[in-house]
């Protein structure tokens, strides 16, 4: 696929400016674009809270799509970050949701990403018990959860 073939390009390029030694595979997968990073200094592509991983996500989006005849989102992982903070955020919505049930006080998570808020309305989604509501201003929200009244 020529989308592969230019992401993986383009970002082993990146790498190399960035003076990082680290094998690239991409694969399509529910027409998103999925590059896979595995190397011996993935905390430095991370960055605190992933942050750093976004704007490499993001940057190689915009690089990739501009030669591309149809736009692509491309999703940016190293050494299998995005699954463990998947469930490092499932975990704390499920104690957060507990506390407020327990409670009857609603609980904040502190400033979140799209992608780590959407974890958390989804994980409390099917509790009939829980409400949540992003708050907030700009690309950082926190997530209320709160208790529904019996």
């Amino acid at each position: 696929m020529e989308e592969i073939e230019i992401a993986k390009e383009l970002t082993k390029g990146l790498l190399e400016r960035m003076g990082i030694r680290a094998e690239v595979e991409g694969f399509l997968k529910e027409g998103n674009l999925y590059i896979e990073i595995r190397g011996d200094q993935g905390g430095i592509l991370i960055g605190k809270h992933g942050r750093t991983l976004e704007s490499l996500q993001m940057l190689v989006n915009r690089m990739v799509n501009k030669r591309l005849k149809n736009s692509i989102r491309v999703i940016f992982d190293v050494d299998d970050y995005r699954k463990r903070r998947a469930d490092s955020m499932a975990q704390m919505a499920l104690r957060l949701g507990d506390e407020a049930k327990r409670t009857g006080h609603s609980q904040v998570a502190g400033l979140l990403n799209a992608y780590d808020r959407r974890i958390i309305h989804l994980t409390l989604k099917e509790d009939p018990l829980l409400k949540t509501e992003s708050i907030g201003e700009g690309e950082l929200k926190r997530v209320k959860i709160i208790p529904m009244k019996e």
